[in-house]
């Protein structure tokens, strides 16, 4: 293990400019010190290395290196340049040449929604070093997967944006009525005591619950809807619909996607939308590879 207790780097930056002029004087107006400053300083050098390094010249003038300090030249300089391209290093990304694997955590319908889109684009983004896998969210633990590193990004609703990751708005979504085409009801205007009697499916993404978000809608108004059925998915809802009676109440977006099979109408009360986020912790914020997938993300929710 490299041990640099009570070594100042600093020191070194002197020392080089030291040996470079062998002059006291000369080295601080280089080092935009002052002459006691650097005298100071050598005779720290000095202790460090055990060795006078320079002594004054016969002449009078300048100094003279001592053997330790001559065969210090050449290594002290590469120590020095290696440290500058350390500081100076800035990671690149280069999706077509690199290797890397992101992981995404987001609900069946987010994960169709972006999925898709960018899985049908990756051959002209990415080369085949880039791999992505989507895995199911979680609210109650997002926050320690990404503290942990074990997902990348989160999407989900402004409910799940823990307050000390960075997050964007992705889309704005609204909700929509959805039934089966040719349902009895038929496919004239929706009033509200027609959808509080029809039989509801309900997405539960925590699972197993019958109450929603579209309920908390209801509440105020003195109503409520007949939940018959709760599921954790949304994409199983279309094919639910397409062989039953039920209705639900869907995002727009995935209502779209099943517009041969499934009616779609105009919610009989004001429901709040919701928007779409990209959650992901703040040591990555500028990774270049993250902001590559950040950016793809950002340019499909535009698109949608």
């Amino acid at each position: 293990m490299i041990d640099l207790r009570g070594i100042d780097l600093n020191l070194l930056v002197s020392l080089d400019a030291l040996l470079e002029y062998r002059n006291v004087t000369k080295a601080a107006e280089r080092l935009h010190l002052t002459q006691p400053a650097v005298s100071t300083q050598l005779s720290r050098l000095r202790r460090v290395f055990d060795d006078p390094l320079l002594i004054p010249a016969e002449t009078g003038r300048g100094m003279v290196m001592t053997a330790r300090a001559m065969a210090l030249i050449e290594p002290l300089r590469a120590a020095l340049q290696e440290i500058e391209s350390v500081v100076r290093f800035r990671p690149r990304f280069d999706p077509m040449a690199d290797e890397r694997d992101f992981r995404v955590a987001a609900n069946d319908n987010f994960a169709a929604i972006f999925g898709l889109d960018l899985m049908e684009r990756m051959p002209a983004m990415a080369g085949p070093g880039v791999r992505l896998a989507f895995r199911n969210v979680d609210a109650k633990t997002v926050a320690t997967e990404l503290e942990r590193g074990e997902i990348d990004i989160a999407l989900g609703s402004e409910r799940m944006v823990p307050e000390s990751m960075k997050a964007r708005r992705l889309l704005d979504e609204r909700f929509m009525f959805v039934q089966r085409k040719g349902h009895p009801r038929g496919t004239g205007p929706l009033d509200l005591d027609t959808y509080c009697s029809l039989q509801h499916v309900l997405v539960s993404t925590s699972g197993g619950s019958f109450h929603g978000f579209m309920d908390e809608h209801l509440e105020p108004l003195g109503r409520a809807r007949r939940v018959m059925l709760s599921v954790q998915t949304f994409t199983i809802v279309p094919e639910v619909l397409a062989k039953t009676d039920y209705v639900s109440t869907l995002p727009s977006r995935l209502v779209r996607r099943y517009g041969d099979r499934l009616d779609a109408f105009e919610l009989p009360f004001e429901a709040r939308g919701f928007s779409l986020f990209a959650v992901w912790h703040p040591r990555d914020h500028a990774d270049p590879a993250h902001t590559w997938l950040r950016e793809a993300f950002t340019e499909i929710g535009g698109r949608s």
